[in-house]
């Protein structure tokens, strides 16, 4: 089984900046280890606006010492990019041109101008692994932001 790590960028970055910061993160992952074992992992960077790191499991599993390596490296990208990548505050949703970043605070306005919908796809980054990643576009609706949603 695949164990997933999501992250939303906070901000666009530049053609550059992404390929800087994917060739940092597929480093990252050819050196990631557990307990001095080799983790299978990988590293993308989806629809330019969410990292999304995974470890094989079935192979070596993700240790606390490894896990505190991402946090690191994480934390380290963040400073390097100037970028918020822990804000569990911020969502990604689905539009017709590629991905947006709002903060949650934003949901209720945005429904309120018609730009979402209670059918407007948003990515569920509180996923772990692979099963939930396969899921992870969900309609507003079927989320936790569903309470922003006008009750008849």
């Amino acid at each position: 089984m695949n164990r997933v790590w999501t992250y939303i960028i906070s901000k666009p970055l530049s053609k550059e900046e992404l390929n800087s910061l994917n060739e940092l993160g597929k480093n990252f992952v050819l050196g990631w280890t557990a307990h001095e074992q080799q983790l299978t992992a990988s590293f993308e960077i989806f629809g330019e606006k969410i990292i999304i790191v995974k470890v094989n499991e079935n192979i070596t599993e993700a240790s606390g010492c490894s896990i505190d390596k991402l946090t690191r490296f994480i934390k380290e990208t963040e400073k390097q990019f100037s970028i918020e990548l822990f804000n569990r505050l911020l969502v990604a949703y689905k539009t017709n041109s590629g991905i947006e970043i709002v903060h949650a605070s934003k949901i209720k306005d945005l429904l309120d101008q018609n730009k979402i919908s209670e059918t407007t796809i948003v990515y569920n980054t509180s996923v772990s692994n692979q099963n939930e990643l396969n899921t992870w576009e969900q309609e507003l609706k079927n989320t936790w932001l569903s309470k922003y949603l006008i009750q008849a």
